[in-house]
């Protein structure tokens, strides 16, 4: 399979630099590949897709303020350290910057000297293991001290940290936002439930792979990142009653996707509680388990996200959908505006 048939060019204009006032204000493209139907609406309006006795999925996970700014210890030289994994006993996997310069044994200082850390091993590709020093709870320090990571394809300073999280993030653990559902308000939350609807949490701490260039590795062992992701028993249950009641699954965004067809790849189709790592890569012939419909935003161009959708609905559809939304001058990624997919006859 060929990445670049996943590809299309969009305008930098079309880049979304900074997330809109009202977060369901943005602009949600509906598509039923079926029909072949696009609607053209806005997020709000998504309240008109779910029924009663349907489940909206989503990802509780909370974005770390991953993002460190140090200076070693003996040539005060400044070091920016991005943690990615939380390895236990105080190691982090972090990605170094200089890493030419962060050599085992080094030590790195960070704000007013009450987190501290130092190189253990060194990995590829400026990956470090760094083991941390400090006082009181790690991730109060690191509130205190670390940035959020924001996709580098976003130039502009983030007002308000908040709107790089969802409203219901609550499980520490991403490098990035599960941008999906960083349109879904409080209020609009409680209109969908109000409905009928099953509101069911899991949790996928995302990785920075979200956004790495597809490998040629990815290709030939069909397989991507690997994320930890947890599905509660209460979730999977209700889940299983929504299943055998032949309604919805309704997942917000591709992390609840990777979780849920995780689980009914390993278990035959079965929703069962269960926790891990998974480097699923969903994409074109691959066989959906879970999920009946999803909301998602508009992906980087030739990416495992792309592939993913397009494994749903059809890759000449979407990229139709993508030439529209560029047409009608969407906005794109991060903080940019949504798709509404669903598979079925309406």
């Amino acid at each position: 399979m060929d990445i670049k048939e996943f590809d299309y060019n969009l305008p930098d204009e079309l880049i979304a630099q900074t997330p809109l006032e009202k977060r369901d204000a943005s602009r949600l493209l509906v598509l039923n590949p079926i029909t072949g139907s696009m609607q053209d609406k806005h997020f709000y309006d998504i309240l008109d897709e779910f029924e009663a006795g349907d489940a909206l999925v989503l990802n509780n996970t909370r974005v770390l303020p991953a993002r460190l700014h140090g200076e070693r210890s003996e040539t005060h030289g400044h070091v920016e350290l991005l943690l990615l994994k939380d390895k236990g006993d105080n190691i982090w996997e972090c990605l170094a910057k200089p890493a030419r310069k962060m050599k085992v044994g080094e030590k790195v200082s960070f704000g007013d000297g009450r987190l501290k850390a130092k190189v253990i091993a060194e990995g590829e590709d400026g990956i470090r293991l760094m083991k941390f020093i400090y006082e009181g709870i790690f991730l109060q320090v690191l509130e205190s001290l670390g940035e959020m990571p924001l996709p580098p394809y976003i130039h502009e300073q983030l007002k308000d940290q908040e709107r790089y999280q969802t409203v219901y993030a609550k499980e520490q653990g991403s490098a990035a936002a599960p941008t999906a559902g960083l349109h879904y308000t409080k209020e609009l939350l409680d209109a969908i439930e109000a409905k009928g609807v099953h509101i069911v949490e899991l949790t996928l701490h995302v990785g920075l792979g979200t956004f790495k260039p597809l490998s040629k590795a990815n290709i030939d062992t069909e397989r991507l990142h690997s994320e930890f992701y947890r599905l509660s028993e209460e979730a999977a249950e209700t889940l299983r009653e929504v299943k055998a009641t032949g309604h919805k699954i309704i997942a917000s965004g591709t992390t609840s996707i990777r979780t849920l067809e995780t689980i009914g790849s390993k278990f035959n189709g079965e929703i069962i509680a269960d926790s891990g790592w998974t480097d699923i890569f969903i994409m074109p012939g691959y066989e959906w388990k879970i999920v009946d419909a999803f909301n998602t935003n508009f992906h980087l161009p030739g990416t495992s996200l792309v592939m993913l959708v397009a494994s749903f609905a059809g890759k000449d559809f979407i990229l139709d959908a993508y030439n529209h939304a560029i047409e009608e001058k969407y906005r794109f990624f991060s903080f940019g505006d949504a798709m509404f997919v669903k598979n079925q006859q309406k």
